[in-house]
């Protein structure tokens, strides 16, 4: 194994270190995650697509993996940079190292690497594109990095999507959810099954006629990768759950493209909210929660204007970012953290009971 490992960013900064997982080169946009826990969840949460990571908590690996901890079924990001990296782990559930575990997904990685130094420098300079590499010199990176594609303006949902309709939960429970695919966790699913739902999960570029065919009591958004902005299929799609009258709750990605839908733009952030412990306020209730977040772009508030109709519920407390709308005139509602919360608090979870409670109402109706 070659015994170093070296970290390029977009702007020149070289950080030397040691090689963890597959031993190769991978590049992506560098991002940071300030999860104490949870980083198995993190690398196969399909937002993190095309993503470097940068974990902050001091020590990663420690207490292995395991395969209930998937968030996907497979790992989605480009890469890890970690300061201690534990090549031994504690926990006695544990099936596996995390060493053995990258090595096994194809997960090119640098460690002892002095985390707090390059967090700081994002939070300085904004999220930019970088490569790893444990084969190559430092000049011959720089060719690669040029080959790294810009977040902005790249659609991904459709790459991570599942590619056939499938379904979660059992086929008598009460509410019948069709969840469009956009990159969507197991523990959101998990969630609504467990609150009596049926869930059919289509692909990403599924057209509004056929969900509807299948008569759901509810329309669900995913969170998924990429910019919300230049996926028109999606903002098409999502129009016509909205107009169908049918309750809709979006999530993360699937908030931005509720936004989109009604006359709202997004932008891509300094450098995104990531981690477990994000402070957000409901201004309906007035509470604040603790909440998980992992997002690059956001909703605008300069064009709340334009559409009389949208609300907004919740904001961050950090920057007063737009953390949660709904529609006045419709049965639509979405946040941007994740109330599933996995790995994070579940401050959240209500929103999976109101989303349930709308369906309820509606039945009742009929």
């Amino acid at each position: 194994m070659q015994k170093k490992a070296y970290l390029l960013l977009e702007d020149g900064l070289l950080v030397e270190g040691t090689p963890i997982g597959k031993i190769g080169t991978s590049g992506g946009e560098i991002c940071f995650n300030t999860g104490m826990t949870g980083y198995q969840e993190i690398y196969t949460d399909p937002s993190y697509y095309g993503q470097i990571i940068v974990n902050t908590t001091a020590h990663i690996g420690n207490y292995g993996t395991l395969d209930n901890e998937q968030e996907s079924g497979s790992t989605k990001i480009a890469g890890i940079v970690v300061n201690d990296f534990a090549e031994e782990f504690s926990r006695k559930e544990a099936k596996e190292s995390l060493q053995q575990y990258l090595e096994k997904n194809n997960v090119v990685g640098i460690a002892d690497v002095d985390t707090r130094m390059l967090v700081r420098y994002i939070r300085s300079r904004g999220a930019m594109n970088a490569l790893i590499s444990s084969e190559l010199t430092p000049d011959q990176m720089k060719a690669e990095l040029k080959k790294v594609p810009s977040m902005d303006g790249l659609e991904l949902s459709s790459i991570v999507s599942t590619k056939e309709p499938y379904f979660i939960g059992e086929p008598d429970a009460k509410f019948k959810v069709a969840a469009l695919d956009l990159g969507i966790k197991n523990n959101i699913l998990k969630n609504l099954a467990a609150r009596g739902c049926y869930i059919k999960v289509f692909p990403a570029k599924t057209p509004m006629k056929e969900m509807a065919a299948w008569k759901p009591d509810g329309y669900f958004i995913s969170n998924g990768p990429g910019d919300p902005a230049v996926m028109d299929y999606a903002i098409e799609t999502v129009k016509g759950v909205v107009n169908s009258d049918t309750p809709v709750f979006g999530i993360c990605l699937g908030h931005q493209l509720l936004a989109l839908s009604c006359g709202l733009s997004t932008y891509k952030m300094h450098h995104g909210h990531r981690g477990l412990n994000h402070p957000v306020k409901n201004l309906i209730s007035g509470k604040g929660e603790m909440t998980s977040q992992n997002h690059g772009f956001a909703v605008s508030d300069k064009d709340l204007d334009k559409n009389k109709n949208v609300e907004v519920t919740h904001v961050h407390l950090n920057d007063n970012t737009i953390m949660g709308i709904r529609l006045k005139n419709k049965k639509a509602f979405s946040v941007q953290y994740h109330p599933e919360a996995s790995p994070g608090p579940h401050d959240s979870n209500y929103l999976f009971d109101q989303f349930v409670s709308m369906m309820s109402e509606e039945k009742q109706k009929a």
